[in-house]
């Protein structure tokens, strides 16, 4: 790994590439082993060389931002992972159109919303991640989804070009879209807001915080939702019903407060964590004869 360490430094800089670099310390469920290198871009051009130069040597790569809904393996990650977060999260408003860069919260992209009286982002509120992660997946809330006020992305493409992507064209469906498989990396997006009042989006915003309190364990380290919802029925609910609410493999655990959730109690690994998914699922499809499908995103061997 010692010339694309060397290229990539050249583009990007020594004191924004780092060897070695436990995921743990860049994912919310605070599990992974090391990544071979670990890259922080300030500017999408400095991006878009980083995505070059592993193209060019043949060296697997991953984009991340503020590392929800992952979980990387104990063994960490081959290759490069390219940080896309708070290097690259501008956030500018023009009526009722929000341009972002990909790595912007979007629960500050709500508060932003908020100031400037525009609605229909209150669902994104309490969101753990960042809008570029959000398109990838459609993430949604509370009835509401990214396809909802999306107007277009901007992405970088697998020739290493730059596209405006109207928002027809991403194929936004329940926790997916078009872009993983078109080898995309969004760069940025611009939304589509409403006039509100401010009064109203406030106590919105204030009531989904308070039923993500009551009912979700932020007390503790995960990936968010665990699971898919399977259509007509809940996750959490099939879960519940299969008698595993606080069943745990190691340090690993169903959330005793929403079992929709699977939570780090302080130590769990990678390899505890699947094993958990692997005999939730089994249990419940015997149960309930639903078989679940995670929602989160593994990353490196398991």
């Amino acid at each position: 790994m010692c010339s694309i360490v060397e290229s990539l430094i050249y583009v990007v800089g020594e004191d924004r590439i780092l060897v070695n670099e436990l995921m743990s310390r860049h994912t919310t469920f605070r599990i992974g082993g090391p990544a071979d290198v670990f890259a922080v871009p300030q500017t999408v051009g400095e991006a878009a060389a980083v995505v070059r130069i592993c193209r060019e040597q043949g060296v697997p790569y991953y984009v991340i931002g503020n590392g929800s809904n992952l979980l990387v393996s104990d063994e960490g990650y081959r290759g490069v992972i390219l940080q896309i977060y708070k290097n690259l999260s501008e956030i500018s408003v023009d009526g009722e159109t929000m341009t972002v860069q990909a790595g912007a919260m979007l629960s500050v992209m709500a508060k932003r919303a908020l100031e400037h009286g525009l609605t229909g982002f209150e669902f994104a509120s309490g969101i753990p991640g960042t809008v570029g992660g959000a398109v990838v997946m459609n993430a949604g809330a509370y009835g509401g989804e990214m396809k909802d006020v999306l107007e277009e992305v901007t992405v970088l493409t697998g020739e290493g070009t730059t596209a405006t992507v109207p928002v027809s064209e991403l194929e936004l469906g329940y926790r997916r879209s078009v872009i993983p498989e078109r080898g995309w990396i969004v760069l940025g997006a611009k939304l589509r807001l409403q006039q509100g009042d401010p009064e109203t989006i406030r106590a919105r915003m204030e009531e989904l915080r308070a039923r993500r309190v009551e009912k979700q364990p932020l007390d503790l380290p995960s990936a968010g939702s665990t699971f898919k919802r399977p259509e007509g029925n809940f996750a959490g609910k099939l879960i519940m019903e299969a008698g595993l609410r606080g069943f745990s493999v190691g340090d690993a655990q169903v959330s005793e407060k929403h079992c929709g959730f699977v939570v780090n109690k302080g130590a769990a690994t990678a390899k505890e964590v699947c094993q958990l998914i692997r005999e939730v699922t089994v249990r419940v499809r015997e149960n309930s004869g639903v078989t679940l499908e995670p929602e989160v995103k593994l990353l490196g061997e398991f």
